[in-house]
């Protein structure tokens, strides 16, 4: 994703085929950020941090899993690989995604791991599993690859447990996972449109015909030390209900240090293509700062292993799962 105060319309998702990945200031209403959940008696599988940080390390292992290149192929294939153990079904899209202002072309794998095909009642959990090309927030190497243990990594490896959980404990709800590709290959230079692109892809091209979810929930830099994860403006434009939902629910089981009830930037994220393409109310759960910046490690080096925390992975997983087995 990439920071701008520039809105994105659905005209140019419509016209340009692709998205951005940006951050402006917002509004949200104390009202509706304070509204309660009624209280559920359900009680979710345990989410095992420690699995989900292994998950991180493995991704990790392959290199910088850009697309195009050998670390993206066989991270793929492990990927694949893990949901099969877990899913019902899983899909792989294939897709050479292209950007209309820089003329780059990117071979994207989109991977979808469905539970409960039967179900007509679904939720859908994405996190893009690529990483990006180029550190240009670093002040060295700045044209080499970065890891992306968190911009990254911790979505997919939240998603990776949770999918070990649902085989474990099936919801009564469906449940479709979607690692999507080419997220982060974007440039400022080629204009913020540049970003999201497997996303769009799978909005267009969705592995069931005319496939619908009740709702979905975006994870993005989930797994930092110290992170926090305010109301993104989006969300609340979108699917208000939800959001307030999902923090409700993380509040309630105790993890009120990340989930906070305060305004948060609004991001041009994966979640924004969901919502205005594929017409599914999703909510991005990501990490900001007060003043609505990212870490700083963002599109740095730095993001590697060093930056990841158990207890925030906790934290988002064991959320997420509640939020799912409540439904």
């Amino acid at each position: 994703m990439i920071q701008t105060r520039i809105p994105i319309l659905l005209s140019l998702l419509l016209i340009m085929g692709f998205i951005a990945c940006h951050e402006e200031e917002v509004n949200v209403s104390d009202d509706n950020a304070h509204k309660t959940t009624p209280v559920s008696t359900v009680v979710a599988p345990i989410f095992n941090a420690d699995t989900a940080y292994q998950y991180i390390v493995k991704q990790l292992s392959f290199g910088p899993r850009v697309p195009g290149t050998p670390a993206q192929t066989k991270c793929a294939a492990w990927l694949i690989s893990e949901f099969k153990k877990y899913a019902d079904t899983v899909h792989v899209q294939k897709a050479t995604v292209k950007q209309v202002v820089s003329n780059n072309t990117y071979p994207a794998i989109n991977i979808i791991a469905s539970f409960n095909v039967q179900a007509s009642e679904r939720i859908l959990l994405l996190a893009h599993w690529d990483s990006r090309p180029w550190a240009d927030e670093d002040t060295a190497r700045t044209e080499k690859p970065i890891l992306a243990a968190d911009d990254g990594a911790s979505g997919v490896a939240v998603l990776l447990e949770i999918a070990s959980k649902i085989k474990a404990q099936k919801p009564t709800v469906g449940v479709d996972i979607l690692l999507v590709d080419a997220e982060d290959v974007g440039k400022s230079i080629w204009t913020e449109e540049s970003y999201c692109l497997g996303t769009q892809h799978w909005a267009k091209n969705p592995h069931v015909p005319n496939y619908k979810a009740k709702f979905g929930i975006c994870l993005d830099m989930v797994g930092s030390k110290g992170a926090q994860f305010p109301l993104e403006g989006f969300s609340q434009n979108y699917a208000p209900d939800i959001q307030r939902k999902i923090w409700d629910i993380a509040n309630r089981i105790g993890y009120s240090d990340y989930f906070r009830y305060v305004q948060g930037g609004t991001i041009t994220d994966d979640h924004v293509v969901v919502n205005e393409l594929a017409q599914i109310p999703c909510v991005d759960i990501i990490n900001l700062k007060p003043n609505g910046s990212f870490g700083d490690y963002w599109h740095t080096h730095g993001d590697n292993i060093s930056v990841i925390d158990k207890a925030t992975l906790k934290a988002v997983g064991q959320t997420v799962l509640q939020v799912l087995y409540e439904n």
